[in-house]
């Protein structure tokens, strides 16, 4: 069970150079073993409306949450304490903190291409990590 950063869907709706290893992933892994924060979710509203692409936000609203049925998280303000803890501890921005809590309250694996997480006993792994170890 995986929780996608933001970078790993920006990464694919921006098709940027690892866009093809995010749709396999996405592709290729059972319904409902992928997880997106809501604070992930409105940083996708936020970057895709700045660049005036409001169709594709609705349209990774449906195809994400909808018909790949992608589980929405949402931390709640009594986490905020471990979110600022793990901020604290693992030099983390709040973004970062936050999908690490949420990861760690639901035992996901995060997904990401922030380097940060490696300094967190999670770590991260990369979508080529996990498509590649399913191909072996």
């Amino acid at each position: 069970m995986y929780l996608l950063d933001t970078n790993i869907i920006l990464e694919f709706l921006l098709d940027q150079e690892k866009a093809a290893d995010v749709e396999r992933l996405i592709r290729e892994t059972e319904s409902g073993d992928l997880h997106l924060t809501e604070f992930a979710l409105y940083s996708l509203g936020v970057v895709l409306m700045r660049r005036k692409r409001h169709d594709v936000f609705l349209e990774v609203l449906q195809d994400l949450l909808v018909r790949r049925r992608v589980r929405l998280i949402r931390l709640v303000v009594s986490d905020m304490k471990a979110i600022a803890n793990a901020s604290r501890t693992y030099n983390l921005d709040f973004d970062d903190a936050y999908q690490y809590v949420a990861a760690e309250k639901r035992k996901l694996v995060i997904v990401s291409f922030d380097a940060d997480f490696d300094r967190t006993p999670k770590g991260r792994k990369t979508p080529a990590d996990i498509v590649s170890r399913s191909t072996n």
